[in-house]
């Protein structure tokens, strides 16, 4: 998910849960309890983690070179024996997939399981790694003192629908294995720093599918199961159903179904980077790719890997998701030794952005597992441990940026150090991309700050910090707005000669579908 590096109504929280029961196998010894050996389970850490790490390294090359198209069967994605380690080294930012993770993940280590959501909440903003999207919008509004739920709710941030959280909650699974309770526990205290809506149910969704990988050998079982945890009326779980029935419609053919997926659900309404654009950045089109990796490959590693990848868009994420779910499935020992081997000679290195090496990762991740177990009633013994498998609880209803459909992206191509002013059409709702730019010769220390009026009402004002770990993804943004046309002005309140904000494009939204063909009069 690095797009941005290289190319330069209102919310519904409803509070009813309603409790859906987990499917338990025929020979789970009590229903509601399972018995894994602990070789098992920490093979299957291993391998979720594993699957991880090889499907972001293979997507390397082919992340975002396809958008709105799929990789041709005929063109080969690059794999050799030195390539985890290659990528690691040459292209850190790759593995935000883990880096993120990871910087969860230390917080457990050093807070206990039961760490506040503020825990979290501080060392995900004072990391200086790249992010993208919604992670860097969320990191954003933590760093100018927003807390969550609001830092990832979309009325604070337009990206709060992106895959961002889909991609790093793979931990709140492995750490929950067979107990999708305890991962969803985890994905609402993490998910929401950066997500709402259909970003957030990405995340919960990935978080449930790798619970429900240790005790499940069957992935249509796995991806139908944790849909469960997804409310019925949100898009996420509309888009996810679509892949599952276009899957039995045409069991031999994927492209037929991303073909259906891109019809119907390939259009963007928040992200402004991918609306009116071929980028698609949103959660539930690149989780309808991880499905049908996962049903379309049907327990095959390499089967899996390459439909995920090959389907385009976030095509390192949705392999990575993709694989470390089915890894979890299988276990490191099953993953076949052509992806294994790679992976191997990248095992001791020191993973990007964090302190820890893979294999110190599994060791990690195991021991949080156990400690899971124990506080949620379960046993470890010294050769298995029992699980108490609780139920799949639905999660409240979110919906992002309901009744907003956008219109149009006018240029402003507007560089200003004092103010701007336009008046816009008709619309209820917009957002300004830009970004702030120093001249040489300019004092580091100088943080622009800017404030937005609509029809002369001060509305918001934003500090525009030049360190790209501090920025604020577009200038500003309002939704929910009188349908009418509105004077918008943007005013420097702390001008400096050296600094400029840059005004691209303006994106506006109106309250019906808009149909973008020409008629005749």
């Amino acid at each position: 998910m690095k797009y941005i590096s290289r190319i330069l109504g209102a919310g519904v929280f409803s509070l009813g849960l309603l409790g859906m029961p987990l499917t338990t196998r025929p020979n789970d010894p009590v229903p509601g309890q399972v018995t894994i050996s602990l070789q098992e389970l920490r093979d299957k850490i291993r391998g979720g983690w594993a699957g991880q790490t090889i499907g972001v390294s293979f997507g390397w090359p082919t992340e975002f070179v396809y958008q709105g198209t799929f990789i041709a069967d005929d063109q080969r994605i690059p794999w050799d024996e030195d390539y985890v380690r290659k990528a690691m080294k040459t292209f850190p930012g790759l593995y935000d997939d883990i880096y993120m993770d990871l910087t969860f993940v230390s917080i457990l280590e050093q807070h206990g399981l039961r760490a506040p959501v503020d825990s979290f909440a501080r060392a995900y903003a004072r990391s200086g790694y790249e992010l993208w999207h919604a992670n860097q919008a969320g990191r954003y509004n933590l760093q100018q003192g927003l807390s969550a739920p609001q830092s990832g709710h979309y009325l604070h941030n337009p990206h709060a629908d992106d895959i961002d959280f889909q991609i790093e909650a793979d931990f709140a699974g492995l750490m929950s294995p067979a107990m999708p309770e305890a991962a969803a526990e985890i994905a609402d205290k993490v998910g929401h720093l950066m997500s709402s809506g259909d970003g957030y149910y990405g995340g919960l969704y990935v978080a449930t599918m790798y619970s429900l990988a240790f005790v499940s050998n069957n992935v249509q079982e796995i991806v139908r199961d944790a849909l469960k945890a997804i409310p019925r009326s949100s898009k996420f779980h509309q888009c996810i159903q679509d892949v599952i029935t276009w899957h039995h419609q045409y069991p031999d053919d994927w492209k037929k179904t991303w073909f259906e997926v891109q019809r119907k659900w390939a259009q963007e309404v928040g992200c402004p980077d991918g609306v009116f654009h071929p980028l698609n950045i949103d959660a539930k089109v690149n989780a309808a790719y991880v499905v049908m990796g996962l049903l379309y490959g049907n327990g095959d590693f390499t089967q899996t890997l390459e439909i995920s990848t090959r389907a385009g868009q976030d095509s390192d994420c949705n392999p990575s998701t993709a694989a470390g779910i089915l890894g979890t499935l299988l276990g490191y020992d099953r993953i076949p030794a052509y992806w294994l081997k790679p992976l191997r000679k990248a095992e001791a290195l020191t993973l990007p952005y964090s302190k820890w090496s893979l294999q110190e990762v599994y060791e990690l991740s195991y021991r949080h597992a156990l400690e899971n177990i124990r506080q949620h009633r379960g046993k470890v013994g010294n050769s298995q441990v029992e699980i108490q498998t609780g139920v799949i609880q639905t999660a409240p209803m979110e919906e992002n940026f309901r009744g907003h459909f956008p219109v149009e992206k006018k240029p402003l191509f507007r560089a200003f150090q004092d103010s701007l002013g336009f008046t816009s059409p008709e619309s209820i709702g917009f957002v300004i991309r830009g970004h702030v730019r120093s001249r040489p010769g300019s004092n580091p220390g100088h943080v622009l700050r800017a404030a937005l009026y609509v029809d002369d009402l001060l509305k918001e004002e934003a500090s525009f910090p030049l360190t790209p770990s501090k920025r604020r993804t577009e200038l500003f943004w309002q939704y929910h707005l009188p349908k009418k046309p509105h004077q918008i002005t943007l005013k420097v309140l702390n001008p400096d000669p050296a600094y400029e904000l840059v005004a691209g494009e303006y994106l506006y939204y109106t309250d019906q579908p808009v149909r973008g063909f020409h008629r005749p009069d």
